[in-house]
């Protein structure tokens, strides 16, 4: 795993600011594609506080760090209390699809729906419709959708709400689809291991086209975004595999995304001093 985009092996350039002082004043959880023309396509959340109104942006980029901002969607659209990370994907017929992660209000649930537009900029109005709704019993965020030899391919995060107060604790499932709207769903595929650093949970984002993987995790609800990276390998039937005894760095959603030229631009959420989140990028040459 020597060779895994991980964070500090290039020039780090704050791709968008956090965007106020404080806990809870957080920019990152991004989801990268290419748009075909060399530059890029990110979708990210924005929380402004933790009793501010959260917001997905998408935006383009010629480079991966000068954003231009082409819609915003709040909270408020899909009647949310909070939102956390989107997957962005280019359909087979060249259309944007963004899944935006929705928390219930007054609730510890968490659903997941989806638009589609044209162009990014037309999300921002593009009609949504529930991809994962989720349950009485689980919460579900922080999509990764990735489109693969035809098939639609998905790992999201599953929070458990059999217990009050320990909503926290997450694990990573799978699900496929031949559209990307109606979903299969497999199961638990990475979970977190008692006694060790991530036994609170482990949340996947990001899964390279080879099937390594780098996931969030925590060992306690007090470290609660606090989370750190860690590495997972496939193990062939579906799952992962942790391959690291602590993690490999102290970031969060790490997103990265194979060059046609070799290497990679990878996204991360870093924490600052003072607990608010930056994101930042960096261009990982082969």
């Amino acid at each position: 795993m020597d060779d895994f985009p991980l964070p500090g092996r290039g020039r780090a350039v704050v791709a968008v600011p956090a965007p106020g002082v404080g806990p809870g004043y957080w920019a990152g959880a991004s989801s990268a594609v290419a748009d075909g023309n060399g530059g890029f396509v990110v979708g990210y959340r924005v929380r402004n506080g933790h009793d501010g109104i959260d917001q997905t942006v998408v935006a383009r980029s010629p480079d991966g760090e000068r954003f231009t901002t082409v819609a915003t969607l709040d909270q408020r659209r899909f009647g949310a209390q909070w939102m956390e990370r989107p997957a962005m994907v280019r359909t087979p017929e060249g259309r944007w699809r963004l899944y935006v992660c929705c928390g219930t209000p007054e609730s510890k649930h968490w659903w997941i729906e989806a638009l589609e537009a044209d162009d990014p900029a037309g999300l921002e109005t593009a009609e949504a419709r529930p991809a994962f709704p989720g349950d009485e019993r689980t919460a579900v965020k922080d999509p990764i959708v990735k489109l693969r030899d035809g098939r639609w391919h998905a790992w999201i995060c599953c929070h458990p709400l059999d217990v009050p107060g320990a909503e926290d604790r997450m694990s990573s499932a799978y699900a496929t689809s031949d559209d990307g709207w109606t979903w299969d769903w497999h199961g638990t595929v990475l979970s977190g291991r008692p006694g060790t650093w991530d036994a609170r949970g482990a949340r996947l984002t990001c899964v390279l086209a080879d099937g390594r993987a780098a996931y969030d995790g925590r060992a306690s609800a007090e470290e609660n975004w606090f989370e750190r990276t860690g590495l997972a390998v496939p193990t062939g039937d579906g799952r992962f595999a942790q391959v690291e005894d602590s993690p490999v760095v102290d970031v969060r959603y790490l997103d990265a995304l194979p060059l046609e030229g070799g290497g990679h631009r990878i996204w991360y959420e870093a924490r600052l001093a003072d607990e608010r989140h930056e994101l930042r990028t960096e261009h990982l040459p082969a």
